[in-house]
């Protein structure tokens, strides 16, 4: 039994000795892989990108339901590396942003443009427009707010009543 015993650790020390290949782990390194990590750990070490807003909150007072209200927000880069807005999302499709799809260079500044449309809006409205980015929050929130004046409804009220008397007067119930 010592003999098996012996023999089998004797062949596992083989087959791990001899799996092991003698060849030089550094001939297996991508050199474009290195490259591409060092440039990543660079701007990683720069920071993540900031972002300033001209105003992140837009009150656009008192508006007849029907009307536009548009805003543009300015924002600016303000950190080390380039700000990218890979999405902007309104809270209700009421809403549209256009935002600028390729980076801004820290220090450089662009446009958000907001489009609200207040038909089937009325009353007080507060909308959220939520950019995702690459600052160190992940996300922004801007937001448009005020009140809309609703469309007054005419009623048929009069002509209605005027339209049941004259079908009273044609129907055959009447003239008995």
């Amino acid at each position: 039994m010592k003999k098996i015993s012996l023999i089998f650790a004797f062949l596992i020390f083989a087959a791990v000795f001899t799996s092991c290949n003698k060849s030089n782990a550094t001939s297996k390194i991508n050199k474009s892989n290195l490259d591409n990590a060092k440039s990543r750990d660079i701007d990683i070490k720069k920071g993540s990108a900031s972002i300033s807003f001209d105003t992140r909150e837009y009150d656009f007072g008192t508006v007849n339901e029907g009307d536009f209200v548009e805003k543009t927000f300015k924002i600016t880069n303000s950190g080390k590396t380039d700000l990218i807005i890979s999405n902007a999302q309104a809270s209700c499709g009421c809403t549209v942003p256009v935002w600028p799809k390729e980076p801004i260079k820290p220090g450089a500044s662009a446009d958000i443009f907001v489009k609200f449309n207040t038909a089937g809006k009325p009353n007080r409205q507060s909308k959220d427009i939520t950019l995702t980015t690459n600052t160190e929050t992940g996300r922004e929130v801007l937001k448009l707010k005020g009140t809309v004046i609703p469309k007054v409804k005419t009623t048929n009220t009069e002509i209605g009543s005027e339209v049941v008397k004259l079908k009273g007067a044609l129907s055959p119930k009447a003239k008995k």
